[in-house]
């Protein structure tokens, strides 16, 4: 079992991945919540959430719109999620959700590319893309008062982009160069490795984003084919968090993305990663740091040992950054990541001099924490801890909007996000050594850095 002192430890762990203290302030507020006892997590666990009253749900012309009334503020934010991202597309298609999204920003039927950006400055707004291997978003975030006029721009660009030839082009070239610029960061492409080797075979072994080879057969003939099958509202979520009136939203949604075909699009989980015996593929490069990353798939969204492996890895996170980092030194930045999807990803990172004594050290840390269990002191205090970053770090609109399609997409049902508390503090010790048992093992690493200061049969003999 893990006695109070190392309660303390795991929350200084924690707390230096979260709060970024320093480390004499993580120190005390460690011991702090060490110290708490169960008669403060029992209270905290008697707070029942309230009904979520603010919040409320429908369609219009087959788009789903969930709505939050958030008056505290007057931003608004408006996140339309095109669904299905890494199976949206093959891999000669890919790359074309976010090369539209891109192209759309230069022209639409009723707005040019000066007119858009003339709209969105006169209003304080802004429009911003983001893609995943679940789903493409485009995002409005804007003020209430100005909220229906930069509406008009933000939904022309889904319903009538004019996808102009020279503006491909332009949009093209740009993204190829993204795409091959990522070898510059050697730690993204460590982690870029590691992710094709993980879902390869996988509907996620598609990058969304996609390849020099799969960008550059992409054309505007191609982008309006795809526009046309694609841009359907059986495929949108709309979530909407701000001061604004439902016969408002219904008004905006009328006349311009319910204009859109429906479609039978209709919105599942992947299957679970399928399982390989852990493996390495590498890029030698003469550096003084090395970049070592690991991915070994998790449970689907919904499953039961979700929660659980979210507390897991940030408990292995901190016994990381305790042990490699500041004990031994080995490092800046090690972590366990955790990858919030529709099938969840567990990982282990580090950047490192030293890639062997790090991987040694950290695959120490993790058979550690399966042979035990954790003592229930320990973990009480490690999961309010969590709670509380995780929600500070949805205090925004942008990031309740975000909260609420995840709930609506990975649990079936917005409502489902009052859930999420109750679900971290059902987690127990057992829960803590089961899920790093069952899930952190056949990690498929890349490493990107000095090919003598790593042994391949170090990487393969780790569990």
């Amino acid at each position: 079992m893990i006695v109070p002192h190392r309660a303390a430890r795991l929350a200084a762990g924690l707390l230096a991945l979260t709060f970024g203290h320093s480390f004499g302030a993580r120190a005390a507020m460690a011991q702090r919540a060490g110290g708490m006892g169960l008669a403060d997590r029992a209270r905290a666990e008697q707070q029942a959430p309230r009904p979520d009253s603010t919040t409320t749900s429908w369609e219009v012309g087959g788009l789903t719109i969930i709505h939050r009334r958030a008056a505290a503020n007057q931003i608004v934010v408006a996140n339309l999620y095109l669904l299905g991202g890494s199976r949206q597309v093959t891999a000669a298609t890919a790359g074309v959700e976010p090369m539209l999204l891109a192209v759309s920003e230069r022209g639409t039927a009723n707005f040019s590319r000066d007119a858009l950006r003339q709209r969105l400055a006169r209003s304080g707004s802004q429009i911003v893309t983001a893609v995943q291997r679940d789903w493409s978003l485009l995002s409005l975030r804007s003020t209430r008062e100005a909220f229906a006029e930069s509406w008009a721009g933000f939904a022309d660009r889904i319903v009538a982009p004019r996808l102009e030839p020279a503006d491909v082009a332009v949009v093209r070239d740009q993204l190829v160069a993204g795409v091959r610029q990522r070898r510059d960061s050697p730690e993204s492409w460590a982690e870029h490795l590691a992710d094709s080797v993980t879902y390869a075979g996988h509907p996620y072994g598609v990058d969304p984003i996609g390849t020099e080879q799969s960008l550059r057969a992409l054309d505007a003939d191609a982008l309006r084919a795809y526009h046309r099958a694609e841009f359907v509202t059986s495929r949108m979520l709309l979530v909407i968090v701000g001061d604004v009136t439902r016969p408002v939203i219904d008004s905006l949604v009328t006349a311009t993305f319910a204009t859109l075909p429906t479609g039978q699009y209709r919105w599942t989980l992947p299957d679970t990663l399928p399982r390989r015996p852990t493996d390495l593929v590498r890029d030698d490069r003469n550096l003084a740091t090395n970049y070592l990353a690991g991915y070994a798939p998790g449970p689907r969204a919904g499953h039961p040992d979700y929660a659980a492996l979210r507390v897991a890895t940030a408990i292995l996170s901190g016994e990381l950054f305790g042990e490699v980092r500041s004990r031994q030194a080995l490092t800046y930045a090690v972590a366990a990541p955790f990858k919030e999807q529709a099938v969840g990803t567990v990982g282990l990172t580090v950047s490192t001099t030293e890639p062997e004594a790090a991987l040694v050290a950290m695959r120490n840390v993790t058979l550690e924490l399966q042979r035990i269990v954790i003592d229930p002191r320990a973990l009480g205090p490690l999961i309010l801890l969590f709670i509380t970053e995780y929600f500070l770090n949805n205090e925004t609109n942008a990031a309740q909007a975000d909260f609420l399609a995840r709930a609506q997409l990975y649990e079936g049902d917005w409502r489902r996000h009052a859930d999420f508390a109750r679900a971290l503090r059902a987690v127990t010790p057992a829960d803590i050594q089961r899920v790093l048992r069952t899930y952190y093992r056949d990690l498929q690493f890349a490493y990107v850095g000095d090919p003598a200061k790593l042994d391949p049969a170090v990487v393969r003999g780790a569990r």
